[in-house]
């Protein structure tokens, strides 16, 4: 492998880990040109500082940023065609980074497909479904993992959507739903997951605010795909409510008409919406 990639770590009081983890990463990428990036998230600790004792190349937060910020800011420091990003608490492997490096030839994203039933807390594991579902219907593809954090990608292909790409924990689900939708080659490889070092800092609400941010990110990319069904339903409730209504005499049914009326109210911002999305994403494709 010719090009040198950067590796992308984020991290946040992460020193308990982070040492082993560039180790790891040297071990196994010895024969490859590559930089490491790690990026302290105002850290409270000694993260950077053990960071750059383990040969990384140290960008400081004086304040916590979130994860989605850390990489963004990663990103737009790397020079090199292909990024790999990967968790600085010790759950990902080099060994499985340097195999879904050697699989991204010709490709434009590769994402590590977390193995094994539970690979999280079990009170998290439902509302993770309940996205996953939601991201395959609104993306139209069955995504195998839908944000695991450790992936390669073409950095000139990411960098067209880093605008839209919100600072805390959904980016990774963001930038996979985007490259879905718009039609890039992107392959998945098994990798295994250990338990993380330390405590994890997600919450129940990072789950809601995922949920919020794909509707957003789904009105932004394919609009129809939201407000069509919408329409469909309430203007079927409202045809056969108005229809079972003047059967039986008595006449035109005033919640008929106004749901008939939502429904093309809500196909109409439909179509606007898609026309505005279609023109944003023209400017960065």
């Amino acid at each position: 492998m010719k090009e040198q990639t950067t590796i992308i770590i984020p991290a946040h009081n992460e020193a308990e880990s982070i040492a082993s983890v560039l180790q790891d990463i040297h071990k196994v990428f010895a024969d490859i040109p590559y930089q490491v990036i790690v990026i302290d998230d105002g850290s409270n600790d000694d993260t950077g500082t053990v960071a750059a004792e383990n040969g990384a190349v140290v960008i400081r937060n004086s304040v916590n940023k979130g994860y989605g910020a850390s990489l963004k800011m990663g990103i737009r420091n790397a020079t090199t065609e292909l990024v790999l990003i990967m968790d600085a608490d010790g759950q990902h492997q080099a060994d499985d980074a340097k195999r879904i490096l050697e699989k991204s030839q010709g490709r434009d994203m590769v994402v590590g497909q977390r193995t094994g039933l539970v690979h999280s807390p079990l009170w998290r594991m439902p509302g993770k479904w309940a996205l996953g579902w939601l991201a395959n219907y609104l993306s139209r593809r069955r995504i195998p993992d839908l944000n695991s954090g450790l992936r390669v990608f073409r950095r000139d292909v990411v960098l067209k959507y880093l605008h839209i790409c919100p600072s805390g924990f959904s980016l990774s689900t963001t930038i996979t739903m985007v490259l879905f939708s718009r039609g890039y080659d992107i392959a998945y490889e098994p990798i295994n997951v250990k338990k993380r070092v330390g405590k994890s800092t997600v919450t129940i609400s990072t789950g809601l605010d995922t949920l919020i941010l794909m509707l957003r990110i789904a009105s932004l990319i394919d609009p129809l795909r939201v407000f069509l069904p919408a329409s469909l339903v309430i203007g079927l409730i409202g045809l056969g409510w108005g229809i079972r209504y003047a059967l039986i005499g008595n006449g035109v049914s005033g919640g008929s008409l106004l749901a008939i009326v939502t429904a093309l109210l809500l196909f109409s911002i439909g179509l606007v919406c898609d026309q505005i999305s279609q023109l944003r994403l023209e400017r960065y494709e």
